[in-house]
């Protein structure tokens, strides 16, 4: 995994102890925090704020995330929709639902011992798929939220979500059904609750995929 000194570098956050360079101007500058929850309102600022990509100039706000920021798990899906946009945190509406509901399966409940976010905290116009350029501009924010949180084990829902973090062009039908890691991180990979709205049958495999997701927390809890 990535030190802390290497992720917060990427938001312009040095250590209290080193000068810091001057942040890109599209990205709101952060200032080096003795307290963790110091930090999480820097990166919440900077979410609200940036500008570094064109996403921020059709969103109503950034979305951040939600949950529980000492987490084991956590979920990271595509990026905000439209009530996503509206309320500001990432899961509301049908999908949400949906969502809570999987999480329910294996004894997990949204904010305890679970934090969700996306890989872009902007929402895409009419929902399109994000572009590259979006991705690398939300990608330090994912980072420092994974290096906050020190997760257990991260949940990629769907295929974008688990092509952008594992680097691959694969189907999801391919990455599902086996432990893959980011940066030391063990990931399971399974589809979006939006795409299982649409594609009923699939719900018996994410099933599936949380079985795997749980007996491998379960293996970390024990070893």
């Amino acid at each position: 995994m990535l030190s802390r000194d290497d992720v917060f570098g990427e938001l312009g956050i040095g250590p209290v102890w080193r000068l810091r360079e001057a942040p890109p101007a599209s990205r709101p500058p952060l200032t080096a925090a003795g307290s963790p929850s110091t930090t999480w309102d820097q990166l919440a600022d900077a979410v609200a704020r940036c500008t570094a990509c064109k996403l921020s100039a059709t969103r109503t706000q950034g979305v951040l995330g939600v949950g529980d920021r000492n987490a084991d798990w956590l979920i990271i899906g595509e990026a905000p929709g439209a009530d996503e946009d509206a309320q500001g945190e990432p899961f509301v509406g049908q999908a949400g639902k949906l969502l809570d509901a999987m999480l329910a399966s294996v004894g997990l409940k949204r904010g305890e011992n679970v934090y969700i976010t996306n890989v872009l905290k902007s929402r895409p116009p009419g929902n399109r798929n994000p572009e590259p350029d979006e991705v690398a501009a939300c990608r330090p924010y994912l980072l420092a939220q994974i290096e906050l949180i020190q997760p257990k084990l991260i949940l990629a829902l769907g295929r974008f979500a688990a092509q952008s973090l594992l680097g691959t062009d694969e189907a999801i039908a391919r990455l599902r059904g086996r432990v893959h890691r980011f940066q030391d991180v063990p990931l399971v990979v399974t589809y979006h609750p939006a795409y299982l709205l649409r594609n009923l049958p699939d719900k018996a495999r994410a099933w599936e995929d949380l079985c795997l997701a749980r007996r491998t927390m379960q293996s970390i809890s024990t070893a």
